[in-house]
């Protein structure tokens, strides 16, 4: 077997018939899928039956512990030269497999990922959030795409190793969140070859409203300061940006608010309150035209970019927060990795 393709799921199993549709139509065969069920109220197993003889599955029901644990628990049971992670909500094209097997032949690779990309059918909510999520304007460009600020970490949405060097490493970590980039800096950091497969790209759903959203990058910030806990030399300054910029929002905004009180407050100081509302709001604007114009063009949609405006501060500011509080509780007040989630991600 060259391939055992291994996904967590929970609670998903709509997103499931559809990932397991695509794989029907891979134009190379020689794989299994490996589905874990992560102690799932609402369970896929019908789902996967439907599959049955259409597919080398193997379904596979366990008590809740998180996807990365739930992924090591496939990694025990795969009998592929290569395991492949993907999340339960991507599709893939039908070439997908075709383009991680001519990368390994043509240049072997002990690790590596894949970019994702918004299928047409996604709604625009789920366009927006993926425009921020992987433009250069938000996220620097380091989530998967020919250009980036920052080496290649491959993301547990589409990942792939050699089977070996997954075992020998202790596959996925017990970090409740950010244990794919733990695993990729201990895949580095143990010498093994990991690269970009640019072609090797999947369509990936993300999250479907913005409080979702939300709660996924702030989540994304506070994995940042825990891996800085255990990678001291794995925050760079990009990951400060978000930060930044959340920062500087805050700022801006009090700004505009002084200056709104000193107009109501002080006719005197029209003057100064004008140019404190117009020096707060003038960046703001100024960053939200970059992404309307950006996204718009981008997706050829003006709905999309209109919607890719509140998505990409979300983005920013949620991330930017979760890092400030796990900042706050871990290198300030000195807490425990698990103290900086307040609620459970999974549940």
């Amino acid at each position: 077997m060259r391939y055992s393709i291994i996904v967590p799921v929970y609670n998903r199993p709509d997103e499931v018939d559809e990932l397991l549709e695509s794989l029907t139509a891979q134009t190379l065969t020689d794989f299994e899928v490996i589905i874990v069920e992560d102690g799932s109220s609402l369970p896929c197993q019908t789902v996967c039956d439907k599959y049955a003889d259409r597919l080398p599955l193997h379904y596979y029901n366990k008590p809740n512990s998180g996807p990365g644990q739930s992924r090591n628990y496939g990694a025990e049971r795969a009998s592929g030269e290569y395991l492949i992670v993907l999340d339960s909500d991507v599709v893939l094209p039908a070439g997908y497999l075709q383009a991680v097997d001519d990368e390994l032949r043509n240049r072997p690779a002990d690790a590596f990922g894949g970019p994702d990309s918004a299928h047409p059918s996604f709604t625009p909510v789920q366009k927006a959030i993926s425009y921020s999520m992987t433009s250069f304007f938000t996220t620097g460009g380091i989530r998967g795409g020919k250009k980036k600020l920052d080496k290649f970490y491959p993301r547990s949405f589409n990942m792939g190793i050699r089977a070996d060097i997954y075992r020998q490493l202790g596959g996925f970590s017990k970090m409740r969140f950010g244990e794919d980039i733990d695993f990729s800096i201990r895949i580095f950091r143990s010498g093994c070859a990991c690269r970009l497969f640019p072609e090797a790209w999947v369509w990936h759903k993300r999250r479907t409203d913005f409080r979702k959203f939300w709660r996924q990058v702030f989540n994304s910030g506070i994995a940042r300061i825990n891996l800085y806990k255990k990678y001291p030399d794995s925050l760079k300054l990009v990951h400060l940006l978000p930060m930044v910029f959340t920062l500087g929002v805050a700022a801006l905004t009090l700004c505009v608010l002084v200056g709104l009180v000193l107009w109501l407050a002080v006719p005197a100081a029209h003057c100064v309150a004008a140019w404190l509302v117009a020096g707060g709001l003038a960046p703001i604007v100024l960053y939200a035209l970059l992404i309307l114009i950006h996204s718009s063009l981008m997706s050829r949609s003006l709905q999309v970019g209109l919607l890719s405006v509140p998505s990409a501060f979300i983005q920013l500011t949620g991330y930017g927060c979760g890092f400030l509080s796990a900042w706050w509780k871990r290198c300030v007040r000195g807490q425990s990795e698990f103290a900086a989630y307040e609620k459970t991600f999974y549940k």
